[in-house]
């Protein structure tokens, strides 16, 4: 049997980030256990701009993100006797409450882990088809919207032409901007709820900036298609969520992706018998992040569902410093603090109809997309335009040039010829803003080029393009 005094499971930025914590709260002996071949999590499909503004102080892609947490943890994994240990491809398939791990994997089989304690940051799945009773036939063409962002920016596989994404959460808005860059015709985003689900600035820059529509108080009743999709039927709702007769509208499409919400990945915490709260998906814990069973912490997703990354990991900092309190003796939260329920801040979003509409053709109103606050702009035009309802000089400067030359960031992937001669993809964003209307002029040109492999993050592999993965 193998015995650590920490065992943290999962590499996503929760875990990368509760074990450089441990490590630096004066544990030595900690286990790292990532069911994927690399470390990252989510984050590496992520390939969009907008995280690490609060942690890192800029903003950075997904696997930017992950490639900086992975570096700090590497700052202090030097020496001889690292005090993190990583195991990669590794599956955990049980814990105990006496902080027993079963796991397996291909080199060592089946085998079983002893730890102090445990930390568990598993991150959060997608609600399927299954979760939403969709009634109609099971065509191909019909999957989540992180299940589609694996295929177009892992595998490059171009998963439909015709589109139309069934809620509004944040991962669909990005998508349904992605498959525009991948040449797909977004026909429309509908959402059942009276307002959109994800950040008001995702909202502005993934479907305002593309001209997709987005439905509100609708939803689909029917999928149609034996072999593959051929369309659906959108209906609208009532008050209570439900369908209105009458309201039916057949919409034709090849894909239907799914972004109706997430759910903490809480197999193994039921397992162990930790206390779910109903409210999160997540297990009850205390203000350091201890469950009901004392030596086991949860942080990040797997607790509950959050916006940024930032926060999970400003979150696990937290939970890896109490894990490593814990393993050197000091006392546990009362059983009190541990089960009491807690109130998480939600999305900042533009309620609809919240915000009155301007009458002044002079006047642009609009969400500025800096930062995920989303704050709402008045901007009147002139030889100096005038901004207000911007809460940083960020905004302002945002404001003004949305109205005389705006810009944006172009994110996508890049085909790259291994040494081998075989084909993989890495994820690519332009140097800097550019002005929005050369985007998808940039994007085609990316999309037809084929680079040589090695790449690092942070090369520059075209002019005013710059790599934020590594083959």
């Amino acid at each position: 049997m193998r015995c650590y005094d920490i065992v943290v499971i999962g590499g996503g930025p929760a875990g990368l980030a509760a074990a450089k914590s441990a490590a630096e709260n004066g544990c030595h002996s900690i286990l790292l256990i990532e069911r994927d071949t690399k470390l990252g999590g989510i984050l590496n499909q992520c390939i969009h701009n907008g995280f690490g503004l609060s942690h890192f102080g800029e903003e950075l892609t997904g696997p930017e993100y992950a490639f900086r947490a992975y570096e700090d943890l590497k700052s202090i994994n030097q020496g001889s006797h690292p005090p993190v240990e990583i195991l990669l491809d590794t599956f955990v398939m049980e814990i105990t409450s006496r902080k027993q791990i079963y796991a397996m994997n291909k080199k060592d089989g089946y085998f079983e882990i002893s730890a102090q304690a445990i930390i568990l940051a598993m991150g959060c799945r997608e609600k399927a088809r299954g979760a939403l009773a969709i009634p109609g036939t099971r065509p191909a063409g019909v999957m989540t919207a992180g299940l589609a962002q694996h295929y177009v920016n892992i595998d490059g596989y171009m998963v439909g032409r015709k589109v139309v994404i069934l809620g509004s959460g944040d991962i669909g808005l990005i998508m349904a901007r992605r498959m525009v860059l991948e040449g797909a015709d977004v026909l429309a985003c509908i959402e059942i709820a009276p307002q959109p689900g994800g950040l008001a600035r995702n909202v502005t820059q993934c479907l305002e900036d593309y001209g997709i529509p987005l439905y509100l108080r609708r939803t689909v009743t029917a999928i149609h298609g034996k072999d593959r999709l051929t369309g659906i039927t959108v209906s609208e709702v009532d008050d209570r969520y439900t369908p209105v007769p009458g309201t039916e509208k057949e919409i034709e499409c090849d894909t239907l992706l799914l972004s109706c919400g997430l759910i903490p990945e809480n197999e193994l915490s039921r397992k162990a018998g930790l206390a779910i709260d109903p409210k999160t998906g997540g297990p009850f814990s205390s203000d350091v992040h201890e469950t009901s069973i004392p030596g086991i912490f949860a942080c990040g997703n797997v607790l509950h569902v959050h916006d940024l990354a930032d926060n999970v990991t400003k979150e696990a900092i937290e939970a890896g410093k109490a894990a490593a309190a814990y393993v050197a003796g000091a006392s546990s939260t009362s059983e009190q603090a541990i089960l009491s329920p807690k109130v998480f801040p939600g999305k900042v979003i533009k309620p609809v109809g919240e915000i009155e509409k301007n009458t002044d053709p002079a006047v642009r109103q609009m969400t500025c997309i800096i930062c995920p606050r989303g704050c709402t702009l008045t901007v009147t035009p002139g030889p100096t335009p005038v901004v207000t309802g911007n809460s940083c000089p960020r905004g302002e400067a945002y404001g003004i040039a949305e109205v005389t030359h705006p810009m944006r960031t172009l994110t996508t992937t890049i085909r790259v010829r291994l040494e081998d001669g075989s084909l993989s993809r890495i994820s690519v964003k332009s140097k800097g803003e550019i002005p929005k209307d050369e985007i998808r002029t940039l994007a085609e040109k990316i999309h037809h080029t084929v680079i040589n492999a090695p790449v690092s993050v942070g090369d520059e592999i075209l002019p005013g393009v710059l790599a934020t993965s590594a083959t």
